[in-house]
C-alpha cells in the first residue's frame, strides 16, 4: 500500500530524514515512535503529501505522489488520505456532522449524500446523538471521534494520525487505539500513527522506530 524509498529531508543545514525506506501493507496498523525531533512528524507529513522530500520517492496505492503537481496532490489527498491530528482542527462555527461532511463536500459530493454517510460513521463511532452540537459543546473524546469520522468520510485508503491521543487520558487513549483496529477491520483502511507512547505503539501490528532521522 505504501512504499517509501530513500527519502531525505533537510531544513537549511538541519538534516531531519536520512535515506528513509519502509513499506506498509494494506490493512496494517503501524506506529512510528522516536525521540522528540527524530523526524516522526516530518515523515508523516511527507507520506501525507503535506510536504515534499528533497529526494526519494513515496508511492501510495500504486501512485508515485512525488511526481504529482499541486492540484493533482490536492485531489489525491482528498480522496486517498484521511488525517487525524492531536488538536482535532474542527471548525468551531459548524456542527459536528457539518465538520465530518467537509472533505466529502470539497470532493464534490452533495450535502444530502455526505450527511447520510457522515451519520453512518457517527453511529458507528457512538456519537450520532452529538451530531448537531458544535465542537465547544463536545468533550475531548467526542471531538476526537468527530475528527476520526471526518478522516473516514471519503473512504480513503490510508489514515494518518499524528499524536491522536496526546490530549487524552490513558484510558481514552487506549480506547482510541482500539478503535483504530475496529475501523481497520470494518473499513479495511491502513493506519500509520505517530505516537510518543510506547505502550500504545506496542498495541499496533508493527512499530517503526525513527532514530537520528533514519529507521
Amino acid at each position: 500500500m505504501i512504499q517509501v524509498e530513500h527519502v531525505c529531508k533537510s531544513y537549511g543545514d538541519l538534516k531531519v530524514l536520512r535515506d528513509v525506506s519502509l513499506e506498509v501493507a494494506q490493512g496494517e496498523v503501524v506506529s512510528i515512535v522516536g525521540a522528540s525531533g527524530a523526524g516522526k512528524t516530518t515523515l508523516l507529513q511527507i507520506i501525507g503529501t503535506l510536504d515534499r522530500p528533497d529526494s526519494g520517492t513515496v508511492r501510495i496505492d500504486g501512485t508515485d505522489v512525488t511526481t504529482l503537481g499541486e492540484r493533482q496532490l490536492a485531489r489525491f489527498r482528498n480522496s486517498k488520505i484521511g488525517f487525524v491530528f492531536q488538536s482535532h482542527n474542527l471548525l468551531p462555527e459548524f456542527t459536528a456532522i457539518e465538520n465530518v461532511c467537509m472533505p466529502a463536500l470539497i470532493g464534490g459530493v452533495s450535502m444530502e449524500e455526505a450527511s447520510s454517510e457522515a451519520m453512518k460513521l457517527m453511529e458507528f463511532l457512538n456519537i450520532s446523538n452529538r451530531a448537531t452540537h458544535k465542537p465547544s459543546e463536545l468533550s475531548g473524546g467526542e471531538q476526537q471521534r468527530v475528527a476520526v469520522a471526518r478522516a473516514l468520510i471519503n473512504r480513503p485508503a490510508v489514515i494518518l494520525a499524528d499524536e491522536p491521543s496526546g490530549n487524552l487520558d490513558s484510558q481514552h487513549a487506549r480506547e482510541l487505539h482500539a478503535l483504530f483496529f475496529k475501523l481497520r477491520d470494518e473499513y479495511k483502511q491502513t493506519f500509520i500513527i505517530v505516537t510518543h507512547n510506547t505502550e500504545l505503539a506496542e498495541m499496533s501490528d508493527r512499530m517503526i522506530v525513527i532514530k537520528d532521522g533514519g529507521v
